[in-house]
């Protein structure tokens, strides 16, 4: 059923594709050259992976539909948003249902170009505490599904969506992306490749780099508390206890109990947390609440973790790399270490 909304956006679309000459349908390879390629990426994690597989490749644009310290959660599309997603040849997604609005976006766009759903291959996390991995075979997911780069259906509906703060699997996301982005365009896909084996290796330098300081710290005192519950995959990939967040949901929209905030507090005390992290995208004042009644340090403002949302230009999270940098170093600070020299091709 189409909702008032929807058919809206999809008037305001069809108007804007009409003053600009677009068809809503029409691919944008039918503007200009045939070798022009016109990629959308949702989230901020999602578009910095997808230029760097695409660098400075001719003919190819990219447009991003999330902007920095914006929620993925709260996202809601513009019509300038959907004009440029109607017109696209490819859309880069997160999956793990992160982009809940992605099925009226395409529905309202008119978008019928190649999804690239980069969740492939990744051992999904569940929502159940202690944060299960399960396989993707496994998941159970039974909502409608799109389709991927391989034209086969893939869901993105289940589990915690928050994937990419894992480095490891990062790079397994960008090297979906870049089979992705060559199956879409042969012209190309030699550039796509040897971009996506370049940032393979600077990715696997910072997952080195963060093992080797993190490792270097006992078990017991790698502890953490952050905003929202978005660091599942990055606490066990590098052996960190998650005590708890401020705000115990996937959804950084959502807002704690009084009974919720007791228990971390108490948590807090029972397991000598030093620090309660916010997040770049999120109200700090919850997080400072809990510290302050814990009597520990919060970390806010410049020094927030990057969590849903890259930085803008110029910032500490400017890009995946750059917020992985950041978040570490902050974290091992707050434990009360100081990090190694960070590679020379990550500076």
């Amino acid at each position: 059923m189409t909702t008032p909304r929807l058919l809206l956006l999809v008037l305001a679309v069809s108007a804007a594709l009409v003053l600009t000459g677009c068809s809503a349908s029409g691919s944008a390879a039918s503007v200009g050259s045939a070798d022009d390629l016109k990629v959308v990426a949702t989230t901020t994690q999602i578009a910095d992976l997808t230029r760097n597989v695409i660098g400075d490749t001719a003919g190819v644009e990219v447009t991003q539909l999330i902007q920095a310290n914006q929620s993925a959660h709260s996202y809601d599309p513009s019509v300038a948003d959907l004009t440029a997603l109607g017109a696209a040849d490819v859309l880069v997604i997160n999956g793990v249902g992160l982009e809940e609005w992605l099925d009226d976006a395409i529905a309202a766009s008119g978008f019928d170009g190649v999804t690239i759903d980069s969740d492939e291959g990744i051992a999904i996390q569940d929502g159940e505490a202690g944060h299960e991995a399960r396989a993707d075979e496994e998941s159970g997911r039974e909502d409608e599904a799109t389709e991927d780069a391989t034209g086969e259906e893939h869901d993105h509906d289940g589990g915690n969506p928050h994937i990419w703060t894992a480095v490891a699997n990062a790079e397994t996301m960008t090297a979906t992306i870049a089979g992705g982005l060559a199956a879409a365009s042969a012209t190309h896909a030699a550039a796509f490749e040897a971009n996506e084996a370049g940032y393979a290796a600077q990715l696997a330098a910072l997952d080195g780099w963060i093992h080797e300081n993190i490792d270097a710290v006992p078990a017991a005192q790698r502890l953490l508390v952050s905003n929202h519950d978005a660091f599942g995959y990055f606490t066990a990939a590098y052996g960190i206890t998650y005590v708890g967040s401020v705000i115990p949901s996937f959804d950084d929209n959502a807002e704690p109990s009084a009974a919720e905030i007791d228990d971390l507090v108490a948590a807090i005390s029972a397991t000598g947390v030093k620090a309660v992290f916010s997040e770049a995208s999120i109200n700090p004042k919850a997080a400072d609440t809990i510290a302050t009644e814990a009597g520990v340090t919060v970390y806010s403002g410049d020094e927030a973790l990057y969590g849903d949302s890259l930085g803008p230009a110029g910032s500490d999270g400017a890009t995946y790399i750059a917020s992985q940098l950041h978040n570490v170093s902050l974290i091992l600070q707050s434990w009360g270490v100081t990090p190694s020299a960070v590679p020379a091709d990550l500076q």
